[in-house]
């Protein structure tokens, strides 16, 4: 964690926290491509999931703050598979973007993973989130597949992308 010129990240252990990260979503994605509540109804179940029951050794999220504010979230949680972690919930509100909190959250989530033993994280999301997949790339994630579907009242094309973390064992 860190701060300067104004932003930082932090835990999401704040009352409110798991609230904003479901209004953000569902505000911002219908804003910014007219997605349904479909959408925020599934933000809801990762974050309830998360909530009800994550283990803190192997599961986290965070928040961004840019000047005292809530600004981007990320969450990391166990995958089906062992050794594998799913990376969740990234976003970035539109006022903080360019602020470089993206990558910071994406850093912070992915020192997680490694500190906890796993072996890889995987993500979806949909090709037309553009800065969200730079980010992605840039630390190391590989597209695996993709696959165009109608999701949150839309034609979407879904994509999945891993990143190996290396030779790491869970504990």
């Amino acid at each position: 964690m860190g701060t300067e010129r104004g932003v930082a990240i932090r835990p999401a252990d704040r009352p409110g926290d798991l609230g904003w990260i479901v209004m953000a979503h569902g505000e911002i994605y219908s804003e910014q491509f007219g997605w349904t509540t479909d959408f925020e109804a599934k933000v809801a179940g990762i974050v309830a999931a998360f909530a009800a029951r994550h283990d803190p050794a192997r599961e986290a999220a965070w928040i961004a703050e840019a000047d005292g504010r809530r600004a981007g979230s990320i969450a990391l949680v166990a995958g089906d598979e062992p050794g594998t972690a799913r990376l969740r919930v990234l976003l970035v509100t539109p006022g903080a973007r360019g602020l470089g909190l993206g990558s910071r959250l994406v850093a912070e989530c992915l020192a997680f993973a490694r500190t906890a033993g796993y072996q890889r994280v995987v993500l979806w999301t949909v090709d037309t989130l553009g800065s969200a997949r730079r980010i992605y790339q840039a630390a190391g994630f590989l597209l695996t597949s993709e696959e165009p579907q109608f999701s949150f009242g839309h034609e979407v094309v879904g994509q999945n992308w891993e990143l190996d973390l290396g030779e790491q064992r869970l504990t």
